[in-house]
């Protein structure tokens, strides 16, 4: 989109580590294989994104980022989906498995009946009012 724009160089930083693994403590994510970064390298995405320049938050900087804050007693906190290490017991290979099979798009689809909506493709009313 940037270069359709007229960019003619595409820098893209996050603030955050890149997230490749699914969070398993409520927050409705996609699946582990919907994650652009859960088997990819930065230049992997670098090139699926089209940027000239991909840049993602180090994980040990970030943490310590939050230490020196006004929590510095603050040791661990839950960095599961950016480096899989679940803090809560009972997350094994078999439970992701589980959490894979029920939070995938096309689980999704077929339990809640949610409509996939390419807006790249056309003109979406999602409203169901057409005006003449």
């Amino acid at each position: 989109m940037a270069r359709d724009s007229g960019a003619k160089k595409v820098f893209f930083a996050s603030a955050a580590p890149m997230v490749k693994y699914p969070n398993v403590y409520g927050i409705d994510m996609p699946a582990k294989s919907e994650l652009i970064a859960s088997e990819r390298s930065v230049e992997e995405i670098r090139e699926i994104i089209g940027a000239d320049r991909l840049i993602f938050q180090d994980l040990e900087d970030l943490k310590n980022a939050v230490r020196t804050s006004k929590v510095p007693d603050l040791r661990e906190f839950d960095c599961s989906v950016f480096d899989g290490v679940y803090v809560a017991g009972g997350i094994n290979q078999q439970y992701l498995t589980d959490l894979e099979q029920k939070r995938n798009d096309t689980a999704k689809k077929n339990a809640d009946g949610y409509i996939d909506v390419n807006i790249d493709a056309a003109s979406v009313d999602l409203t169901g009012i057409r005006e003449a």
